[in-house]
Order: C-alpha cells, then structure tokens, then sequence
C-alpha cells in the first residue's frame, strides 16, 4: 500500500505554519517524563512552535445538521509518527496526510494494513499465560458497554468473532486474536460495571494493568472512549494512570454516529471529544493521537487498520 491509495482528508488550513519539526523531536516508545506533573507517551524534545498557529476545522459527520459549526483544532495537536518529518510539506499537503477523523499523520510505515486473516487464539487471566511467540499486539480496553466488541468485529469484518453481550462486563480474560499471522489484537475486561462483584473488578484491574507494564510485545493501548455522552470521571482516570505510567496510548472514541441536537440538550460527539481532551491535557506534555469511529456505519475502521499498521511496522524495525 503507498501513501497515494490511502484515505485522505483535506482541511482548509487558515495560516501557513513555519514547521520544524523532525523524527528526533519523539521519543515514541520510550517517552521520558515531562516538567509538569505526570509522565507522557509522546513528548517534545523542545518546544514546538506550532502553539501559535491558528486552529483548522477537523470533519464531521456526513449525517450532522449543516449548521453545526466545525470542531477545530490547532497545528501543534497534531500526532506526528516517529521518522516523519514535515518540515518541507506546505500546507496543502501535510493536510492531505491527515486521517479522516482524527489528528493522525500518515508515515512510511503506514502499509500492509488490510486484515486478510482473524483467528482467536486463547484467553488467559495471567500475563505470563499470554501467547509467547514475540509478535507485536494492540490492546482495546474501554468502558463496559463502551461498544469494545463490536469495534473489534467491525475490524476484522466478522459478525461474531468478538461475542458482543446485552449485557456489560463480560469480557473477563486477557483475549488474543491473531491478525493475518502476524499481529495480535487483544481484547482487554472492561472497566467500570456497576454490578461486577467487588472482587471480581479488583482482580482485573490488577491483572490488566499487570499487562499493560509487563507486557513487552505491547506496542499500543486503544483506550475506547464513548463519544455520544458526557465525560466519565473513570474514563479520565483510566487515561491519566496510562499516561503516568508511560504507556503508548490512543484514544478511539466510538459511537459517533450517534447525534443529539442541541435544542434537546445533547452534545455532538465533536464537543464531547474536545471536553475530554481538554481534562486529561494535564496528564500529557502533548496530545495522544485519537481517532473518531462508530461500529453502525464502520467509521473510522480503514483510520484504525492504517495507524495500528504504521506504529506495527515502525515497531518491527526498532
């Protein structure tokens, strides 16, 4: 796959920036803590210049009202891919290499990315019980009922590799799901349901977050985050701690097909997103990449597959 046949988006950017930024600049997978005061997964070696740039509108939903002002957002929000240098793109086109939906840049990296081959593996309730043979995984974690299952089965394009339930908390085990005989997706327990027994939520609490420290091959966490309803103070927490303890993260807020109108009192999922990313900005020197999706109309499905596949293969070489 080259960069030419990949999804583009175009934004229309309001103020050219002066870039200058390299791939030295990140330390994707060993990030250092910043000056402030919690640790983060993608830090600037230095400051950026882009915090003065003017925000450019991010896409919505074909199905939004058409007076529904654009969320925006600025240059220096950007997720920028270790080895990706901008520097000489003018604006035109680095806005060409933005993922649809998101505030992902494409890289080199981002190839092979189409899912031929989907087969669980195995279920473990221990680390060292997961599968040993070294391949890179992906780890969906999210809110009970956050729509987890049904993301993983709109990845794949099978209707029931992932058994999604009426009823939330059900996924109990760490889950391995091999990709193509190459990759692993992981569906993590969910966090948060009210009724689990006390016990019950402490033991996987412990042992997914036993996973996300211990786990070597783990080259991202896919923290789910639902997009059609008011931030969730336990939603917040789950990202602070990932970014305290340095674990590559990407937020994947699901159910954006779901659009309330504003006379009833709801808000559209853009403003539910930019409400979350400005309460966990504390916990992070610069913004995780995110990716807006809905598993009812696979929005965001190609966006997923294209950076799970860029962070895969920039992993496989280092």
């Amino acid at each position: 796959m080259i960069l030419a046949q990949l999804p583009r988006f175009h934004l229309s950017i309001l103020a050219r920036p002066s870039f200058s930024l390299s791939s030295s600049q990140f330390n994707f997978l060993n990030p250092k803590p910043p000056v402030t005061v919690a640790r983060t997964l993608f830090s600037f070696a230095s400051k950026s210049n882009l915090a003065t740039v003017e925000p450019i509108p991010l896409p919505v939903s074909e199905s939004s009202d058409l007076d529904d002002a654009p969320v925006e957002i600025s240059l220096d929000k950007l997720f920028i891919p270790p080895e990706t240098d901008v520097s000489g793109d003018d604006p035109a086109s680095l806005t060409a290499r933005i993922l649809k939906g998101s505030n992902i840049v494409l890289s080199k990296y981002a190839r092979d990315a189409q899912v031929v081959q989907a087969d669980y593996v195995k279920s473990s309730v221990k680390t060292e019980d997961c599968p040993a043979d070294g391949l890179p995984e992906f780890a969906l974690v999210g809110r009970s009922n956050v729509g987890k299952s049904s993301l993983l089965n709109s990845l794949v394009r099978r209707k029931r590799l992932a058994l999604t339930s009426k009823k939330p908390g059900k996924t109990q085990c760490i889950n391995h799901f091999r990709i193509n005989d190459k990759w692993y997706l992981v569906d993590l327990p969910g966090y948060g349901y009210a009724s689990a027994p006390h016990e019950l939520k402490q033991d996987w609490n412990k042992f997914t977050k036993d996973y996300f420290l211990n786990r070597s091959t783990l080259v991202s966490v896919f923290l789910l985050v639902d997009a059609s309803i008011p931030v969730k103070q336990i939603d917040l927490d789950y990202a602070s701690w990932l970014g305290q303890n340095q674990v590559p993260m990407t937020m994947i807020f699901t159910k954006c097909d779901k659009r309330k109108k504003k006379k009833n009192g709801g808000k559209r999922p853009e403003e539910n997103i930019k409400e979350f990313q400005d309460l966990i900005q504390g916990f992070f020197e610069t913004t995780p990449p995110w990716i807006m999706t809905s598993s009812v109309t696979n929005q965001g499905r190609d966006e997923i597959l294209l950076h799970m596949a860029q962070l895969r293969n920039y992993w496989l070489k280092h």
